[in-house]
């Protein structure tokens, strides 16, 4: 059997390319990390520490329009942790998270209160949705 018919695509959700600073809560430490890609269902972002799978995070980031289908938000999100990569030199860790609930923030939140991202190798994004 072919390897590439047991990749068969499982997104349910439309995914959407972001770059945005997000703020990751585990464990009573509050850790930055950078979005490379989010839907109504989920999150992939790369972060410099290691969240074991299982794990249930908070994350708190700036939620854009093309999914709020009103202004961009800042919001806080429970999910738990689907898989997390090992990085490769030089690279953070990139981590995939079922999102399970959502708490919209006041607008005067920003995210900048929560994290401050430095990032030295921006990944490069498309803009607009790609499928999910």
């Amino acid at each position: 059997m072919n390897a590439e018919l047991n990749r068969l695509e499982r997104r349910g959700a439309q995914r959407f390319a972001v770059h945005t600073p997000v703020s990751v809560e585990f464990e009573g430490r509050s850790v930055a990390g950078f979005v490379q890609d989010l839907s109504g269902r989920g999150i992939f972002f790369y972060a410099e520490t290691a969240l074991p799978e299982g794990a249930v995070i908070h994350l708190t980031f700036t939620m854009p329009s093309e999914i709020t289908l009103a202004e961009s938000m800042p919001v806080r999100c429970r999910g738990r942790v689907l898989r997390a990569s090992d990085p490769q030199s030089g690279e953070h860790r990139g981590i995939a998270v079922q999102l399970d609930s959502y708490e919209f923030l006041p607008q005067d939140r920003s995210v900048s209160q929560f994290a401050r991202v430095t990032v030295a190798t921006p990944a490069t994004t498309t803009a607009g949705p790609a499928s999910r």
